[in-house]
């Protein structure tokens, strides 16, 4: 039995990959799928989803990337152009899908791995709000693959990874580890201009090193008492 993953399609343009999507679930034992603002799936989905329709059909549907991975722990983005600049850490760093599935390998909770849209993939806010970056090798002449192509070589790699007894910290919990850092940022005078890329640096961190809901709350204490010693 593999960890609860979640694959989100972020709006979906074309109902054929939707339901290539279901299809590949289907065939790698997957069947968390949620839908952000998609496209209408008619005959095309129901035709491309073939013995995946019951899925195709019961798939929650929702308005915001929020309501998607509400309820999962750890977020992984899907990209296509992997970042080259160290500086910067919207798109790195990024990892291939069997480095994904070694680093969880050990542990138990809800990853939720985000597709992005056909067109323009993910917007910045929607890069940043991920913990971590998935990118797939591909050739350099045309690096960028078709969204139910993708998904299936993720779902490939993650099917039948054993669930480990090492929990991960609840994304619930991460996200308020993330909101106190940049609380003691604001509280230390770090440089303004500097605040976001060093916010998102350590969500980057902290995404990729699989913290534990007592390092979670170790990490908080700690915060706690930089700024009790502030005042």
């Amino acid at each position: 039995m593999s960890p609860q993953i979640r694959i989100v399609l972020v709006e979906p343009l074309y109902q054929g990959n939707v339901g290539s999507v279901t299809r590949s679930m289907e065939n790698f034992g997957f069947d968390d799928l949620v839908l952000v603002n998609p496209c209408k799936l008619e005959g095309q989905a129901r035709a491309m989803s073939c013995h995946a329709r019951d899925l195709l059909e019961s798939t929650p549907k929702v308005d915001t990337l929020e309501e998607a991975i509400e309820d999962t722990d750890i977020v992984i983005g899907t990209s296509g152009i992997a970042g080259i600049k160290t500086d910067q850490h919207i798109r790195m760093p990024a990892y291939t899908p069997a480095e994904i599935r070694d680093k969880f390998r050990e542990t138990n909770g809800k990853i939720a791995f985000l597709f992005g849209r056909e067109d323009n993939g993910f917007t910045r806010e929607e890069l940043k709000r991920c913990d971590m970056i998935m990118t797939i090798p591909t050739s350099e002449k045309y690096p960028v693959m078709n969204i139910s192509h993708a998904a299936t070589i993720a779902m490939y790699e993650m099917s039948n990874l054993p669930i480990g007894e090492r929990p991960i910290a609840e994304g619930f919990d991460l996200q308020l580890l993330y909101d106190h850092f940049e609380q003691v940022l604001a509280d230390v005078k770090h440089p303004t201009h500097k605040m976001e890329k060093t916010a998102l640096m350590l969500k980057r961190i902290f995404g990729r090193a699989e913290l534990t809901p007592r390092e979670v709350q170790t990490l908080r204490g700690v915060l706690r008492d930089i700024q009790r010693s502030k005042k």
